[in-house]
C-alpha cells in the first residue's frame, strides 16, 4: 500500500485534475447518459479527454518554461488582462461553487441512502439527517483545508482517486455494452431528443474543466517541480488524460450494460445504484456507493480551494493554502455548499444544472492559454503544430457545447 501510494503521489498534481474532473456530476451525467442514450456520447468524452489532456500538459509546461502562473500571466501579457483575468475568477468561481453545491447534496444523500437500508424508520426523519451529514462532512474538509498543507491535500486525494478508480472500473468485469455499440459511440452524433444539449454541455463542463489548467501550474509549484521535471510533467498530463477517460467510461459501460432500453427514469441518489443491480444483486450497493462516496470526496477538495488559488493567481502568481484570505473564502465556499441541503433540492437534477455553469468560462481560459503558448518565447518548444492544433479544435469545440447548451436551456 506504501508502495502504491508512493506511486499515486508520484503524479500529484495529476491527482486534483482527477479530483477536478471526476465527481458526483461527472458520475451523474455518465450514468444519466448511458441510461438515456446508451454508448452514444461515448466521442464527446473521447474528446474532452483529449484537449483536457493536451491543456493540462501545456499549462504546466508553460509554467515550468516561464515560471508563471496562468492567472498572473492574462494580467501580465494580454491586453485588457485585468478584466479577462477577473471575468476567469468570477465564471470559473462559480461554476466550481454550483458544483461545490451539487457535489455535498449527493454525497450527503448517498450517506444517507446507506443509513436508510439498515435504519428504515430513519426515512422519517430525512431532512434532519441529510443536513446533517452535510454539515459534517463540509466542517471535516474545511478543517484539514485549515492545516494549510499541500501534501496533506495530495495525500487524501490519492486515497480517494484511488478507491474511486477502483470501485468502477471493478464493475466492468460484471456489467459491459456490446463492443460494437462502444465503437459506433466514438462516431460524432448529437441524440434528436430533449435535453441532450444540457447533459452534452454538463460533459464537457465537467471533463474540460476550466479550473484544472487554472490550477496546474499552481500545483507544480506546491510539488516543486522545476524544467528538469519536464517530462514527468508530460507524463502527469497523459496518465491523467487516460485515467480520467477510463474511469467515467467505466461508469457510462455500466450504466448503458444495465439501464439502456429499460425506460427507467433516474431521479433519485438510490436509482443510480440500479445500473449495477440487476447483474451483481446487492453487492452492486456497496461498489456503487463506494465509488460515489469517494468521487465526490475527492471533488470537494478542489471545488473548495479554487476561488482563494485564483485569487493568489490574480495577485501573486503564488500558491497560498495557508493566508487568512485562503480560510475566509474556503469558509465562505463551505456555508455556500450545504444550499442544497437546507432547501431540499433534488440533488441529481441540481447537479447535472452546476455542470452547465463550468461550461460558461472555458472557452476564455482556452482562448488565453492558446494566446500564452504562442507568445514569442524562446524557452517553450519550437514545434508547436500539434498543440496547438488540438488547442484551436478545444477552443472551437468548447464553443459550440457552450452555444448548443444555450440553446436547449432556452429554447
Amino acid at each position: 500500500m506504501k508502495k502504491f501510494l508512493k506511486f499515486l503521489l508520484s503524479f500529484g498534481p495529476g491527482i486534483f485534475a482527477i479530483g477536478y474532473t471526476i465527481g458526483t456530476g461527472s458520475v451523474t451525467s455518465m450514468i444519466v447518459a448511458g441510461n438515456s442514450f446508451g454508448m452514444d456520447l461515448l466521442w464527446v468524452l473521447f474528446l474532452s479527454c483529449l484537449f483536457s489532456g493536451v491543456l493540462i500538459y501545456v499549462s504546466g509546461h508553460y509554467y515550468l518554461m516561464t515560471k508563471e502562473t496562468l492567472l498572473f500571466s492574462i494580467k501580465k501579457h494580454l491586453k485588457f488582462g485585468r478584466i479577462i483575468a477577473l471575468a476567469i475568477i468570477v465564471t470559473v468561481g462559480i461554476g466550481q461553487w454550483n458544483s461545490l453545491i451539487g457535489i455535498l447534496g449527493i454525497t450527503s444523500n448517498v450517506v444517507f441512502e446507506i443509513i436508510q437500508i439498515n435504519f428504515p424508520e430513519a426515512a422519517n426523519h430525512k431532512y434532519t439527517i441529510v443536513l446533517g451529514l452535510a454539515v459534517l462532512i463540509i466542517g471535516i474538509f474545511y478543517a484539514l483545508l485549515l492545516s494549510g498543507s499541500y501534501t496533506l491535500f495530495e495525500k487524501v486525494l490519492a486515497i480517494f482517486v484511488s478507491m474511486m478508480g477502483l470501485s468502477f472500473v471493478f464493475t466492468l468485469f460484471f456489467v459491459f455494452p456490446m463492443p460494437t455499440e462502444v465503437i459506433m459511440g466514438l462516431i460524432p452524433k448529437i441524440p434528436r431528443v430533449e435535453g441532450a444539449g444540457i447533459l452534452i454541455a454538463a460533459f464537457v463542463g465537467t471533463t474540460m474543466a476550466a479550473a484544472t489548467f487554472l490550477s496546474r501550474p499552481l500545483f507544480i509549484q506546491g510539488k516543486k517541480w522545476s524544467v528538469s521535471d519536464t517530462k514527468t510533467q508530460r507524463n502527469d498530463s497523459i496518465v491523467a488524460a487516460i485515467l480520467i477517460f477510463v474511469i467515467s467510461g467505466s461508469i457510462m459501460a455500466v450504466a448503458s450494460g444495465s439501464l439502456y432500453g429499460t425506460g427507467k427514469e433516474i431521479t433519485h441518489v438510490l436509482d443510480m445504484s440500479d445500473t449495477l443491480e440487476p447483474s451483481v444483486g446487492r453487492f452492486a450497493v456497496s461498489i456503487f456507493f463506494a465509488g460515489t462516496l469517494s468521487a465526490g470526496l475527492s471533488s470537494i477538495f478542489p471545488c473548495l480551494m479554487i476561488v482563494p488559488l485564483m485569487l493568489a493567481d490574480y495577485s501573486s502568481g503564488k500558491l497560498d493554502v495557508s493566508s487568512r484570505r485562503f480560510r475566509i473564502v474556503t469558509g465562505v465556499a463551505s456555508i455556500l455548499a450545504l444550499s442544497v441541503p437546507i432547501f431540499g433540492f433534488n440533488p441529481i437534477r441540481g447537479q447535472i444544472i452546476t455542470q452547465v455553469f463550468n461550461v460558461f468560462g472555458l472557452p476564455i481560459v482556452v482562448g488565453c492559454l492558446l494566446f500564452l503558448w504562442n507568445r514569442k518565447h524562446t524557452e517553450l518548444p519550437i514545434k508547436k503544430v500539434w498543440t496547438n492544433v488540438i488547442m484551436a479544435g478545444a477552443l472551437a469545440f468548447s464553443l459550440i457545447i457552450m452555444i448548443n447548451g444555450l440553446m436547449d436551456i432556452f429554447y
